[in-house]
C-alpha cells in the first residue's frame, strides 16, 4: 500500500503571513502550483490556495494590499509521511480541499495534492 511519503512533493513553497496576496499569487503561478504553506519562525500556521486567491479578488482587489493572513485558512489539517496515500484522499474529498500539508512531529517535510494521489488511481 502506498503512503503520503512515497507521492508528496519535497520541495515546500511557503510565504510570511505579511506577504500580501499579489506576492503569494506570483510564487503560486511561478513554480505553478497550487497552494502556497504560510510560516510563521518556521511553524506552520496556515495554507494558501488558488480558492484564496479568487476570495481576494472578489472582496477587494486591492491585491497589492491585502495580506496573505486575512485569507488563508488557519491551522490547516496535516498528515504524516506514513499516512496511507488512501486515506490522505479521502481526507481531502470529506475536507473539500486539495491541498494537504506533510508533516513529521511540528516540522512540515512536504505537501501532498489531490493530483498526486488521484495519479495513483490511474496507475
Amino acid at each position: 500500500m502506498l503512503s503520503v511519503g512515497d507521492v508528496m512533493s519535497h520541495e515546500v513553497l511557503a510565504v510570511e503571513p505579511s506577504a500580501t496576496v499579489a506576492e503569494a499569487a506570483t510564487v503560486m503561478g511561478s513554480r505553478r502550483v497550487g497552494s502556497v504553506l504560510v510560516m510563521q519562525d518556521g511553524r506552520l500556521i496556515g495554507i494558501f490556495t488558488e480558492r484564496d486567491v479568487l476570495r481576494a479578488v472578489v472582496s477587494d482587489f486591492d491585491m497589492g494590499g491585502v495580506r496573505v493572513e486575512t485569507t488563508m485558512t488557519r491551522d490547516p489539517r496535516t498528515v504524516s509521511p506514513e499516512t496511507p496515500a488512501a486515506e490522505a484522499l479521502d481526507l481531502m474529498v470529506e475536507g473539500g480541499f486539495r491541498h494537504l500539508p506533510v508533516a513529521e512531529a511540528d516540522r512540515v517535510v512536504g505537501i501532498v495534492s489531490m493530483r498526486d494521489l488521484t495519479r495513483l488511481s490511474r496507475g
